[in-house]
C-alpha cells in the first residue's frame, strides 16, 4: 500500500529561514514512514516557494512524487471559502483506498484549514487519517516527529465519551435536571438539543397548558448562551396581552408623535430581544396584522417601528408556543398560513404529564425540593403517604388536567400544611379528594363546552342528559363510523337483544336532541 500525504504549503514554516526544520520537506524524510506521494496545495502567489519545496523534498526522498495543486483562496481565514474549496477538491480527487493510504498533514495551513480538514476526514469525505509533524527533539529522527491520528482508533474513544457526556449535560439542562424514563420524551429532548445548538431557525413548542413550554423556553435560552449562539437576554411575551391599538407598538416599538397613540417612545419587544431569544407564548392569539409583520421581520431581518420611516434590523431567535391546533386555526383564518409555514420547520409536541407516568417519582422529588426552597425548611413524605400518592398519580384514570401546575400546586399545599415537616397518609387522602373534586368541576365545564361545539341549543338540556350526551359525543368522535360508536356504547345491553342494530339505536338516541351522526362525529 502506498502512502499519500495531502497538505497545504506552509508559507512561513516551509521558507526555511532561521530554522532547519521545514514540515512539508521533512515529512518525506522518515525512514519508518515512507511517503510515496505528496499533494502540496498552494496558490499562485507562492508557486516559486512550492516548486522549491518540491525539489528539496525529492532531493531528500527520491522515491517521493510531489504534485503541486493550485488552490486559489481569496481569504484563507474565511471558513465558508476554505471548506468549499477543500470539499470540491475531495469530491474530484478519486481516492483509491484499495491501493493507497491517505494522510492529511495538519501542521501547515491556517487554523481554519485545520478545522476544515478535521470535518472532512471525520465525515469521510476524505478517507484519511490526520497527521501532525513537529521539529526534532533530542535523540529523535532528524526529520522531526510525526503523530498519526486515526479517528476510528479505540484510543480516541475518550474523546467520543467527552462529546457524549457534553450532549447528555445539555439534555439534562433542558430537562431541568430531572431524569426521565419515558423514551419518547427522552428522544424529543435529544432532538431539541440538536436543533437549538445548531440552528437559529424558529422553534415551535406545542402542548397543553401547564406542560412547561415557558420553562422549556427559558432552558433553551440558557443552553444557547452556553453554546455562545446568543449573547442577549430572553424576552417572554404572552400574546394574550398584545391586543388593541397598542399591540403593534408593544411588539415593534414606537416613535414619538404617532397620530392616534400616546406620544411616548418605546423600544418594543423585538428590540429588547436583540441578540437574544424572543418567546411568544400563545402565538395563536397574536393579532392578524402583527402576524404578517412578524413574518416580514423573520424573513427580512428588519422591521419598521410604528411611526418610523427607517427600517430597524433585528437579530433574535424566536421560540413560539401554543396549546392549540395551529393548522386548524389556519383553516379558520385565525392563524396566517404563511407564518405557520415559517414556524413549522421545527415543531416539538410536548407530552402531557399523564403520558409520562413513569416519571412521576422524579417529578415529585423535584417539586418537593422546590417547595422546600420556597418555605425554607426540610419536608418529607412518610413511606405510606408517598406510596399512596404515587399510586394515585400513576393511575391511568387520573387526568392531571393542569399538568405540572396541578402537581406543583398539590405538593405546595401538602408542604405548607405539613406539621413538623412530615406529610402523612391522611394529608395525602385529603389532597386526593381536593384534586378529584377540582377535576370533576372542570369535566362538567368541559361537557358544556363540548356540547356547545355540536349545537348551541344543547347547553340548555338537563344536567343528567348533558353528562350522558357528552359521553355519547366523545364516543362518536373517537369512532370510525356510526356502527362502531354504537357497538362501543351498547356493548353490554346488546347481548340481551335478539336484534343487535346498534347503529339504529344510536341514531334514535341522537334524534331525541335533533342531532345526526355527521353533526357529532366531526366528519364533513
Amino acid at each position: 500500500m502506498r502512502n499519500v500525504v495531502i497538505g497545504f504549503l506552509g508559507t512561513k514554516l516551509d521558507q526555511g529561514r532561521r530554522r532547519s526544520w521545514r514540515p512539508s520537506v521533512q515529512i518525506c524524510a522518515h525512514s519508518d514512514f515512507p511517503v510515496d506521494r505528496l499533494e502540496l496545495l498552494h496558490d499562485r502567489r507562492n508557486l516559486r516557494l512550492a516548486e522549491k519545496v518540491a525539489r528539496d523534498a525529492i532531493a531528500l526522498s527520491p522515491q517521493t512524487e510531489v504534485r503541486l495543486v493550485d488552490m486559489e483562496l481569496a481569504n484563507p481565514w474565511d471558513f465558508q471559502e476554505v471548506y468549499g474549496k477543500l470539499y470540491d477538491f475531495a469530491e474530484s480527487y478519486g481516492f483509491d483506498e484499495d491501493r493507497e493510504h491517505y494522510y492529511v498533514h495538519l501542521t501547515t495551513g491556517t487554523h481554519v484549514a485545520q478545522i476544515c480538514w478535521f470535518l472532512l476526514t471525520e465525515s469521510r469525505h476524505i478517507p484519511a487519517c490526520l497527521l501532525q509533524s513537529g521539529p526534532p527533539r533530542h535523540g529523535t529522527d532528524p526529520g522531526g516527529t510525526i503523530d498519526i491520528i486515526d479517528l476510528d482508533l479505540a484510543r480516541y474513544n475518550a474523546l467520543q465519551r467527552r462529546f457524549e457526556a457534553a450532549a447528555r449535560e445539555h439534555s439534562y439542562l433542558l430537562r431541568g435536571g430531572i431524569p426521565t424514563r419515558n423514551a419518547a420524551f427522552h428522544h424529543l429532548i435529544e432532538r431539541l438539543e440538536q436543533v437549538v445548538t445548531r440552528s437559529d431557525e424558529p422553534v415551535l413548542l406545542v402542548g397543553e397548558a401547564g406542560v412547561g413550554k415557558t420553562t422549556l423556553a427559558r432552558r433553551i435560552h440558557e443552553l444557547k448562551l452556553q453554546r455562545r449562539r446568543i449573547k442577549g437576554r430572553l424576552v417572554h411575551v404572552n400574546c394574550a396581552g398584545l391586543q388593541g391599538p397598542h399591540a403593534m407598538a408593544s411588539l415593534f416599538g414606537q416613535r414619538r408623535n404617532v397620530v392616534g397613540l400616546a406620544g411616548t417612545e418605546r423600544a418594543g419587544f423585538l428590540s429588547e430581544a436583540e441578540g437574544g431569544v424572543l418567546c411568544l407564548d400563545n402565538i395563536d392569539l397574536l393579532p392578524h396584522a402583527e402576524q404578517g409583520l412578524l413574518l416580514d421581520a423573520l424573513e427580512s431581518g428588519s422591521y419598521y417601528p410604528v411611526g418610523s420611516d427607517t427600517a430597524q434590523s433585528c437579530r433574535f431567535h424566536l421560540i413560539a408556543a401554543t396549546s392549540r391546533d395551529l393548522p386548524t386555526l389556519a383553516q379558520q383564518g385565525i392563524m396566517r398560513p404563511d407564518l405557520l409555514a415559517r414556524l413549522a420547520l421545527w415543531v416539538f409536541h410536548i407530552p402531557p404529564l399523564r403520558d409520562r407516568r413513569e416519571d412521576f417519582e422524579a417529578e415529585l422529588a423535584y417539586e418537593l425540593e422546590e417547595a422546600e426552597r420556597r418555605l425554607g425548611c426540610k419536608i418529607g413524605f412518610n413511606v405510606d403517604a408517598m406510596t399512596r400518592y404515587l399510586h394515585f398519580a400513576r393511575d391511568p384514570g387520573v387526568p392531571w388536567t393542569g399538568n405540572y401546575r396541578d402537581l406543583s400546586a398539590s405538593v405546595r399545599r401538602l408542604c405548607t400544611l405539613a406539621e413538623r415537616g412530615r406529610i402523612t397518609l391522611p394529608m395525602v387522602e385529603g389532597e386526593i379528594t381536593t384534586l378529584t373534586r377540582q377535576w370533576a368541576a372542570l369535566r362538567r365545564d368541559g361537557d358544556l363546552a363540548l356540547l356547545a361545539e355540536v349545537s348551541p341549543d344543547l347547553v340548555n338540556v338537563d344536567e343528567f342528559d348533558r353528562a350522558q350526551l357528552a359521553a355519547v359525543v366523545r364516543a362518536c368522535r373517537a369512532a370510525s363510523s356510526l356502527s362502531a360508536a354504537g357497538r362501543r356504547l351498547f356493548a353490554v345491553s346488546r347481548q340481551a337483544k335478539a336484534s343487535q342494530n346498534d347503529a339504529d339505536r344510536l341514531r334514535k338516541y341522537l334524534a331525541r336532541f335533533d342531532l345526526k351522526w355527521d353533526m357529532v362525529s366531526g366528519s364533513t
